[in-house]
């Protein structure tokens, strides 16, 4: 018994060479790398629903629809819920099981075979088997444990990356609607420059018949006209695209959207919370993703090392057995087994290493995935808020421009009806006073694209919920 408890030794230290080291933790970034950021400070966290701080029902409306009915956002739900379903199927590997068996067979013997029917006296013969079989798995090296905790770890991730998406949804949306309504301010804006222009081109018409001025100066009104007509047409087909791209976002057909009204964008003004360096990774979705699949491939490369130590299991048959049904049941035909096994991989073509190695990779890469998320979101923050503050930059001088071009107006307009000069004074003051607002428009609605944008960075009113462990 000795020589056979020294050979089994032998064995396990032999498969025990080259065990790996036991990982230690990885200590992840906790604060977002925005030092040198200068930021305006005292602005608040996202709420869950911060798109409500517009205050608009239409944009309310379809982001509801969006949340209720979008494929996306379908898919996401259906990846949680699988991951759901893995943590009970790991768990389910672990543990006691129990088997109940039946079954009955009726076998000829062949008549060439190790026991002839001419010895037993018969050919036929029923075999019938009930039985209860109980196994146990012990789990002392934690490979089971860390593999439930795996699968939890994944479905923690998947729980994110849902909020993630319907985030990216919402903000979708929101940008698309404003940015029709962006689209609408500025048609309003051209047409009303169509008319300008085309009331310099009739001046022009009746100045060359009554050749004060030269013919050319029809051409270059008429050149003027189509300018402005084809910048309305790119604006009309912008905001039909936009209309075509909010029913894809929504998941409803065109004819079923809320009806749309132009409205005035809203502003507000670029503003981080004091605490956005040290909150920020705990406010992104897509972060806690990122550090909950990082906690999930350590876990499995603990699993995946303890595959180097045996497995130990415990197995018990509680069973009857009997060639006659009728016998069956009776207490002679018991036929009870238990036994325990050890298994350990000593030769197997290093399986259990390379298992290992690949959970090593696939760990340092959910790391590497983690910091890029990190720097990801850093960057995402500080391109907002530097965005908004140069348009905010821009919007002040646009407005001096705007307010002198008041001024030219109110100039032109008095000096016509004094009849100091003709009406193509005020007219080319019109058309620079409309240019201003235009531009104005497309600054107010880059700022709220932007605006919406620092909402989607600072993690739209997402909080984890969960504590890595």
């Amino acid at each position: 018994m000795s020589r056979w408890a020294c050979v089994l030794a032998a064995t396990l230290l032999a498969a025990c060479a080259g065990f790996p080291a036991k990982q230690k933790p990885v200590a992840l970034d906790s604060q977002a790398p925005l030092s040198g950021l200068q930021f305006a400070g005292g602005g608040e966290w996202p709420a869950e629903e911060w798109w409500t701080r517009y205050q608009d029902s239409t944009l309310d409306e379809l982001i509801a629809l969006g949340l209720a009915n979008s494929p996306t956002l379908a898919n996401a739900h259906a990846r949680f819920d699988s991951a759901r379903q893995s943590v009970r199927l790991a768990a389910a590997a672990s543990g006691a099981h129990l088997d109940a068996n039946a079954d009955i067979n009726r076998q000829r013997l062949s008549d060439n075979g190790l026991f002839p029917p001419r010895l037993l006296g018969f050919s036929w013969y029923n075999q019938s088997d009930l039985g209860v079989q109980a196994s146990y798995v012990f789990d002392w090296w934690g490979k089971q444990r860390d593999a439930v905790e795996a699968a939890m770890d994944e479905a923690h991730a998947s729980q994110a990356e849902r909020s993630d998406a319907a985030l990216l949804l919402a903000s979708s949306i929101a940008d698309t609607y404003f940015g029709w309504q962006a689209d609408q301010t500025r048609l309003a804006l051209s047409r009303e420059k169509e008319i300008a222009v085309g009331e310099e081109n009739r001046v022009a018409v009746e100045r060359a018949r009554a050749e004060l001025d030269p013919p050319e100066n029809i051409d270059r009104t008429r050149i003027s006209q189509a300018t402005v007509r084809e910048q309305s047409a790119q604006l009309e087909g912008s905001a039909k695209l936009r209309v075509v791209a909010l029913a894809a976002l929504v998941g409803k057909p065109m004819a079923e959207l809320p009806a749309l009204s132009p409205k005035a964008l809203p502003r507000y003004p670029a503003k981080l919370p004091d605490t956005v360096t040290l909150d920020l990774l705990a406010r992104r979705a897509d972060i806690t993703a990122s550090r909950w699949r990082v906690e999930a491939a350590q876990r499995n490369v603990d699993s995946a090392r303890a595959e180097f130590f045996p497995d130990v299991s415990l197995n018990l048959l509680l069973g009857l057995s009997s060639v006659d049904v009728s016998k069956l049941l009776e207490y002679g035909s018991r036929a009870p087994e238990a036994g325990a096994a050890i298994h350990l991989p000593v030769f197997d073509a290093g399986r259990v290493k390379a298992r290992y190695g690949g959970a090593q990779a696939a760990a340092e890469s959910a790391i590497s995935t983690y910091q890029d998320a990190v720097i990801g979101a850093a960057r995402d923050v500080a391109m907002q808020i530097t965005t908004q503050a140069q348009l905010a930059a821009q919007r002040e001088q646009r407005t001096a421009q705007l307010e002198a071009a008041v001024r030219l107006n109110r100039g032109a307009a008095a000096q016509l009806r004094q009849g100091v000069q003709d009406i193509r004074i005020q007219l080319t003051a019109t058309e620079f006073w409309i240019d201003q607002r235009d531009a104005i428009a497309q600054l107010d609605a880059a700022a709220l694209s932007a605006d919406i944008a620092l909402q989607r960075a600072l993690g739209g009113g997402y909080e984890s919920k969960a504590t890595t462990p």
